[in-house]
């Protein structure tokens, strides 16, 4: 092997954000700083698409030695709430990552912008339009034909100012008035045929009030946004490539030589199958009340996956695993589902819970009798070590762990048949109680006492084929458990014109079990902990609902991939 293969060999290859950040400090470019941002509006609450923006944009900056901003991009007060703002912020600490010093506000900039805005109307680069916002929408014409000039293209520059001056202070109504950008009708780019750069909107603003009744517009804020904090590099999803010659050309016209220039560049967003990644769409299912709010462990939002149980490591390992892409695609949810797995392996201690119990009485075993039986915490991790488990004359399995005419290879609990107790005793069936109704409600069990599990007996080396989870019921604690499952039975919900999204709802995406029995060391469980349920799941504490004395579980993923198997 080479000496270049050998110093290549294992290291993980460049994306190509990467690559040009890479070519930009070796030439230097703006100064070779590197500082990267995160923008979101505060409209709703984050979801796993921005999660992976999150990762890129902080993870960048980390690999760089650079710093990332959080800054939002608060330029539409009527949808606009506090309570996202704080989301926001409790989403991207949770991930792991920390903004360079105070959160930002693109409302901050709104003096400077606004003064741009007059500069480019001083320049003859910007004009108001008193048009109705069809005509504007009509004039703009189609990718192949040219758009017409409005009328009031060419007036004057003191014109406009007087006229921006009166929509700054406050004299026309909505959508009375309008500042665009003079660039071109004839543009093949529509985002450049003369843009509306500002709008009149006379609505309070949750942090600036009713200074303002004039906002910028997107395409004028978030560049020169970017230009006051001396980003270097503006990393936006696929979508907004269209609007990139719009941002450089504000740029050109705006930026002061020796300044550092922000560039930006674009990634593919994260689809993922079986999931609405639509704020609107998602905003939907909260409103009619499909969910059970922005935090329903069935939704993509950061806070309902963290609710669900997943961890920052796993989200974060997802999207350094499905890296960085030029082109839309859509990742299988199933990876998302195995990266958290992978991280529970190895982090959840492994606990003993009976979700559907069935009682069995061992008819000799002494009544008062009970023993604490050690067991590992998880094998994965020795230094985790072990637990007690109480053992007892009466015990729950679950009620599919019994079937009383088995087909041959049914491996677990029969009539007449033995089969193992994690960490405790071999058992067999002797007699099965049935009510009037002929529903099983009791099964009668003995024991065999030179079984015990890690006895070193000839006994306890017995091989049977099945090994049942249990809990002993005189110390068993009671929970809630909440079998989630996917939202969606289809894998692009959103993607049929000729049907609804909600048509595709999974109705099996919640069952709520109400009679679970968990061992006893699972009584101080907190919000949050994890536990991987013995031969059942991963499961967290709810952190919402959960309570001392009144716990509640929610199923974060099986142990397997069944989903694959049970939808073909």
């Amino acid at each position: 092997m080479s000496t270049e293969n050998k110093e290549t060999e294992g290291k993980k290859s460049l994306n190509f954000i990467e690559s040009i950040i890479e070519d930009d400090i070796k030439n230097k470019k703006n100064n070779a700083e590197v500082c990267t941002r995160f923008p979101p509006e505060p409209n709703g609450y984050l979801h796993i698409g921005h999660a992976k923006s999150i990762c890129l944009n902080f993870g960048l900056a980390q690999s760089y030695n650079g710093k990332t901003n959080l800054r939002f991009d608060d330029t539409n007060p009527e949808k606009e709430e506090v309570e996202y703002v704080e989301s926001i912020k409790e989403d991207v600490n949770w991930l792991g990552f920390n903004w360079d010093g105070e959160a930002r506000f693109t409302s901050d900039y709104f003096d400077q912008l606004y003064e741009w805005a007059v500069k480019l109307i001083n320049t003859g680069l910007a004009y108001i339009d008193d048009q109705a916002p069809e005509e504007i929408s009509k004039q703009k014409g189609t990718p192949t034909q040219p758009g017409i000039e409005s009328p009031h293209r060419n007036r004057s520059i003191e014109e406009n100012l007087d006229l921006f001056t009166r929509m700054k202070n406050g004299e026309f109504k909505n959508g009375e008035c309008v500042l665009r950008a003079k660039i071109g009708m004839d543009s093949p780019n529509m985002h450049m045929r003369d843009p509306i750069i500002y709008r009149i909107l006379h609505k309070e603003h949750h942090r600036t009030g009713n200074k303002w009744c004039i906002y910028p517009m997107y395409d004028f804020a978030h560049g020169q946004s970017d230009y006051i904090e001396n980003i270097t590099h503006s990393v936006c999803t696929l979508e907004f490539e269209v609007h990139r010659p719009l941002y450089d050309w504000l740029l050109n016209h705006l930026y002061t030589e020796g300044t550092i220039r922000p560039t930006q560049i674009e990634f593919a967003r994260l689809n993922l199958s079986y999931t609405i990644m639509s704020k609107r769409k998602l905003l939907e299912l909260v409103e009619e009340n499909l969910v059970n709010g922005w935090d329903d462990p069935r939704m993509p939002t950061i806070t309902g996956l963290r609710r669900r149980g997943f961890t920052a490591a796993s989200i974060r390992n997802f999207a350094d695993t499905i890296g960085v892409a030029k082109r839309n695609n859509v990742i299988d949810v199933a990876l998302l589902e195995h990266s958290l797995r992978e991280d529970l392996n190895k982090t959840s201690p492994r606990v003993m819970a009976v979700l559907n119990p069935l009682k069995i009485v061992i008819t000799n075993y002494p009544e008062d009798k009970e023993e604490w039986l050690p067991i590992e915490n998880n094998p994965e991790d020795e230094s985790m070590g072990t637990r007690e488990m109480p053992f007892s004359r009466e015990i729950y399995i679950e009620q599919d762990d019994f079937m009383e005419d088995a087909p041959k290879k049914f491996f677990r609990l029969a009539p007449d048949k033995e089969v193992r107790l994690k960490a405790a005793y071999f058992i067999t069936c002797n007699e099965v109680i049935k009510d009037e109704s002929g529903n099983i409600t009791e099964l009668r069990c003995t024991y065999d006492p030179d079984t015990k599990s890690g006895s070193g007996s000839e006994a306890s080396k017995r091989k049977v084929k099945g090994t049942l989870h249990w809990v002993s019921a005189k110390h068993a604690i009671d929970a809630e458990v909440r079998l989630y499952d996917r939202l969606f039975i289809d894998e692009d919900p959103g993607g049929h014109k000729e049907k609804d999204f909600k048509d595709f709802i999974n109705p099996d995406s919640l069952k709520v079990l109400s009679n679970c029995k968990l061992e006893p060391s699972l009584k101080d469980a907190e919000a949050e902990d994890k536990y991987q349920f013995q031969r059942l799941g991963y499961f967290c504490v709810d952190r919402r609902d959960s309570k001392q004395g009144n716990l509640v579980f929610n199923r974060t993923v099986p142990l397997k991939d069944s989903w694959g198997k049970k939808n073909k």
